[in-house]
């Protein structure tokens, strides 16, 4: 078998495994939820969840706040797939595992991918709390998620990255906010590989190269996600100042606490967005 088939022959058996037991399904739009947005995610009717541990590939998460499961059900008339947590480079996986997920996504016939995310904001005018919609990103993690496990069925090797945000996306996700009276800013995503939180110099850094925000996931995602040609949504809430702009310590624990009370906010604008004719 060559390097082809091995990266594709796990995303299909993954996705014949779940095909059998959602029995019908064919969801058009994904969610994936961040760090303490596990009640962030929309509501949905005739719901099947299934743990990622039953899952075939799926390993089990790692990271306090991310659940671990795949959600499907339907708002209205759309099919909808959520991912209650995510997977990530600094758990020790390689970054090219990132990418099956999102391909798995696809095969089940995804095609509108909708990240969520808490970063720590670079700029004093984005405050904790903040809601923020990605319009583009800086890859800082040194790899890409699309080396080494390529097919020609994931699309092109070299993949256009011109728009990875999709801005009538974007545009409707602004819309949506607007009705909802929730101000919402856009930004660029600096993206990093973590799991420490950044020094006040590389915060300098990242910032002089056009970041507005920095995180630890998303980017690798939007990747793989672009080269399926799925639309991507990227929706992230401000957890913290990063290093050098407070004088405050960061914890994982308070990024939790500030998820659960920024969650009902992003639930009601996901909700709202996935009633829109735009996804």
């Amino acid at each position: 078998m060559n390097t082809s088939d091995n990266a594709l022959k796990p995303v299909n058996v993954t996705a014949a495994w779940l095909k059998a037991r959602i029995k019908g399904r064919k969801p058009s739009i994904a969610i994936i939820s961040g760090s303490g947005l596990a009640d962030a995610l929309p509501r949905l009717e005739d719901r099947l969840v299934i743990p990622y541990a039953k899952i075939p590939g799926f390993p089990r998460t790692t990271v306090k706040g991310h659940k671990g499961e795949l959600v499907f059900g339907r708002l209205g008339s759309k099919e909808v797939v959520m991912m209650s947590g995510r997977f990530h480079y600094y758990e020790g996986r390689p970054l090219n595992f990132i990418a099956f997920p999102i391909r798995v996504l696809g095969v089940l016939g995804v095609r509108n991918l909708i990240l969520t995310a808490a970063v720590g904001s670079l700029k004093s005018s984005l405050r904790p709390g903040d809601l923020l919609l990605l319009k583009d990103h800086i890859n800082l993690m040194g790899s890409n998620p699309l080396m080494g496990n390529y097919n020609p069925s994931f699309g092109e090797m070299f993949p256009d990255m011109n728009e990875p945000y999709d801005t009538l996306l974007r545009g409707a996700a602004l819309v949506a906010a607007k009705k909802l009276r929730m101000p919402v800013k856009t930004g660029v995503y600096a993206a990093v590989t973590g799991p420490s939180y950044e020094t006040p110099a590389e915060v300098r850094v990242y910032r002089m190269l056009g970041g507005d925000v920095a995180g630890m996931s998303v980017v690798p995602e939007t990747i793989t996600a672009r080269q399926l040609k799925m639309r991507v949504l990227g929706l992230c809430w401000i957890s913290n100042f990063a290093s050098g702009i407070s004088k405050t310590n960061l914890s994982h624990d308070d990024v939790l606490k500030l998820g659960a009370a920024v969650s009902t906010k992003i639930k009601a604008l996901l909700e709202s967005l996935l009633r829109s004719k735009a996804v």
